[in-house]
């Protein structure tokens, strides 16, 4: 006889599996469990075992975090650590991102957690958006990324291609939402976003059998200096804490000779 699954487990497991769009068959395939044991801890008619939590995490390609909660919604202590950014064990991460980040000057570069917000920035970044917007109308422009585009007292005053960078920024925040629960960061600020004035809600209607743009050029203009930057999103790889897997480094690069002029004067201004 089967050992009852807590309450919780089997409701999460599903959520995920819908979320990732697998069918029981599909996900049995993948973890080389049956079908008929899915089904069982899906229905809490079974208990999973810690190994066999994992192994379904791992066929789910569920993120660290989410990895930790289905442990606990099993009964299990979570096997992944949260380290603080500022801890000492994460002084090897602080530097490997304090690296990037210079040696990305004299073009901007910073660190991100999975919901957008600002972590680092280096000096290059730190000017540009001094040039945009010294002061912003609202602190949530400063500290997050997507609401200092979309926000109506943000950059956004200053992007020529206003509505081709924001459908670009909404198109990938849906695609990343649509493979996580409807409690995410990403559901919660893909709303936020939708809600600023002309924003428009057709946006998000992102056709997923599509393949997504690779990247779009932003084209920056204040009081006739013209910026064109595009830019990369770089993660750590196979970290094993859950505050390192969720950071991720955004380096911008000049679109044109006259970007990357503007930003070698800027850090050479800056120098003396």
């Amino acid at each position: 006889m089967h050992a009852l699954a807590p309450p919780g487990f089997g409701p999460l497991l599903r959520q995920w599996r819908t979320a990732r769009r697998m069918s029981q068959q599909q996900l049995a395939i993948e973890s080389e469990v049956s079908t008929r044991h899915i089904s069982y801890v899906e229905t809490g008619k079974a208990s999973p075992s810690r190994e066999m939590v994992l192994i379904l995490a791992s066929a789910l390609d569920l993120p660290l975090r989410a990895r930790n909660s289905l442990l606990s919604a099993a009964g299990y202590a979570p096997v992944y650590r949260e380290t603080d950014l500022g801890e000492p064990e994460m002084q090897p991460v602080r530097h490997a991102f304090d690296t990037i980040l210079a040696h990305q000057e004299p073009y901007p570069a910073i660190v991100l957690t999975r919901a957008w917000d600002l972590v680092k920035m280096n000096q290059a970044f730190a000017r540009m958006f001094a040039f945009f917007l010294d002061t912003p109308s609202d602190p949530i422009v400063g500290q997050n990324v997507m609401h200092s585009l979309l926000h109506p007292g943000g950059v956004r005053a200053y992007v020529e291609n206003w509505e081709e960078v924001a459908g670009f920024l909404i198109d990938r925040l849906y695609r990343e939402s649509t493979t996580e629960l409807e409690t995410s960061e990403s559901r919660r600020l893909l709303d936020a976003l939708l809600a600023y004035p002309d924003v428009p809600s057709g946006m998000a209607e992102v056709d997923l059998t599509t393949t997504p743009r690779v990247c779009v050029t932003v084209d920056l203009h204040k009081n006739g200096t013209r910026l064109r930057l595009f830019s990369t999103l770089t993660t750590l790889g196979t970290p094993m804490d859950v505050t390192a897997q969720e950071l991720r480094i955004e380096s911008y690069f000049p679109a044109d000779e006259a970007t990357g002029d503007w930003l070698r004067k800027s850090a050479a201004s800056a120098a003396n």
